[in-house]
């Protein structure tokens, strides 16, 4: 249940700079990025997609079962039916204490 890390090659959202290259030509451009001002990515997180979905009454939940009643050689069966269709997802929600990002690329602590 953790966090993936980033999928795209050669871009740091920490540099400074928006673009991957050499290790020559990154100091460079991550100096000129601080020079120009360029707006800088915080290693937090603030805020989450959630995992909870909205039924047609309203509930908020992870999954949504209905109970349905089979027969079967006269005797009467109830089963739990999962249901997936007409959900809404939750969207994004704000974390209670910001998180460190999964690709901050600094070790924090070294034992």
């Amino acid at each position: 249940m953790g966090g993936s890390g980033s999928k795209a090659k050669g871009v740091w959202p920490f540099s400074g700079s928006g673009t991957g290259g050499d290790a020559a030509s990154d100091g460079n451009e991550q100096s000129l990025a601080r020079l120009k001002g360029s707006r800088n990515a915080t290693p937090f997180v603030f805020t989450r997609r959630s995992s909870l979905y909205y039924d047609e009454d309203g509930d908020l939940a992870h999954e949504f079962y209905e109970e349905t009643v089979v027969t079967k050689n006269g005797r009467k069966k109830s089963k739990l039916k999962r249901i997936q269709k007409n959900l809404i997802p939750q969207g994004i929600v704000k974390l209670d204490h910001p998180c460190i990002h999964v690709d901050f690329p600094i070790v924090l602590c070294e034992v």
